[in-house]
C-alpha cells in the first residue's frame, strides 16, 4: 500500500475496490508513526489517488469499531452510531494508536470522495471471529480469542466487546458496494459480549481447555448499533454458529494443541499489568 506505482496497474479496469489491509499490531509499538499511521494512512490516500488515476468509480474502506468507540464527548448511557468519531488528540494522549490510524485513515477517505467525485463507503466492523482462510500463522483478533481459550500469564479487561463473524463482514462489503449511497459510513458489528459470557458459550460445547483466568472487571460500557446496516439488508449469524466455527478452524489448524502457547496482543492487555 505505500507503493503507489504497484496500486495502478491491479486497479486497472476495476469498477471498484474494496480496501481492507491495516496493520493491527501484536506487540507494543516500537515506532507508532512507522509501524501504524504511515502504513494505515499513507495506504489510504495511495490507494485514494490510484482510483482516480484508473477510474474506479466506488471504493468500500474498511474502517473499525475503533475509530468509533473512544469518544470521551459522547453523552453516557447513549448508544453509539455512526455520528460517534474516535477523539483523534485522546487516542494520541492513551496511546491508541491502532483507533488513531483508523480514524485519520476513514476521515481521509471520505473528504477525498467528497472533494474528487469518488463514491467512498466506510464500514466499521467490530473485533472479527470466525473460521480461518489460511492456517499458518493466526491474525491478531484470532489470538485473542485462543488466549481466552487456552488461558496464559496475561491480564484482559472483562469488557463489553463488539464482535462480529468475519462471513458477515464480507457479506456486508458486498451489500454496501451494491445498495450503499456514497459518503456514508457504516457500523458492522451485531453481538457485544462480556469476556466471562463469551467463555461461558464457549464452554457448553469446549468445557476441557483451560480458559483465561485473569479478568479485571471494568465499570464502563460502550454500546454501539449496527441499524443502519441491518436496515439496508444485512443479515449475521449467531453468535455461538460464529465462535464454533472459530474453535473447529483453530483445531483443524493445529492451534489448539497443548504444546501451542499464545500471549494476549498487546492492546487487549490491561494496561496497569503491561509488561
Amino acid at each position: 500500500m505505500l507503493d503507489y506505482d504497484t496500486l495502478t496497474p491491479a486497479f486497472a479496469g476495476c469498477d471498484g475496490v474494496f480496501h481492507v489491509a491495516t496493520p493491527v499490531p501484536d506487540g507494543k509499538l516500537l515506532d507508532p508513526e512507522k509501524e501504524m499511521l504511515a502504513p494505515a494512512i499513507e495506504g489510504t490516500r495511495n490507494v485514494l489517488q490510484a482510483c482516480s488515476a484508473t477510474n474506479v468509480q466506488k471504493l468500500i474502506q474498511v474502517s473499525s469499531t475503533a475509530a468509533v468507540l473512544f469518544n470521551p464527548g459522547w453523552p453516557q448511557g447513549k448508544v453509539r452510531d455512526e455520528s460517534s468519531w474516535s477523539d483523534k488528540d485522546f487516542c494520541r494522549q492513551n496511546e491508541i494508536w491502532y483507533g488513531l490510524a483508523k480514524t485519520e485513515a476513514e476521515e481521509i477517505a471520505l473528504e477525498y470522495g467528497n472533494r474528487n467525485g469518488l463514491h467512498v463507503v466506510t464500514i466499521c466492523p467490530g473485533v472479527v471471529f470466525g473460521p480461518l482462510l489460511q492456517h499458518v500463522v493466526p491474525n491478531t483478533t484470532s489470538k485473542v480469542l485462543l488466549y481466552i481459550i487456552k488461558g496464559g500469564p496475561d491480564t484482559m479487561s472483562n469488557k463489553s466487546w463488539p464482535i462480529v463473524d468475519v462471513r458477515d463482514v464480507a457479506d456486508a462489503l458486498l451489500l454496501l458496494y451494491n445498495k450503499a449511497g456514497p459518503s456514508q459510513r457504516y457500523i458492522c458489528s451485531l453481538d457485544q459480549l462480556e469476556v466471562n459470557d463469551l467463555m461461558k458459550v464457549l464452554k457448553k460445547t469446549y468445557p476441557n481447555y483451560s480458559y483465561a483466568d485473569k479478568l479485571v472487571d471494568l465499570d464502563y460500557k460502550m454500546e454501539m448499533t449496527s441499524y443502519k446496516l441491518r436496515n439496508l439488508g444485512w443479515k449475521t449469524r449467531e453468535l455461538e454458529e460464529t465462535l464454533i466455527d472459530s474453535v473447529e478452524s483453530y483445531q483443524q489448524a493445529g492451534f489448539l494443541r497443548a504444546s501451542e502457547h499464545y500471549r494476549l496482543p498487546f492492546i487487549f492487555v490491561v494496561p496497569t499489568v503491561q509488561e
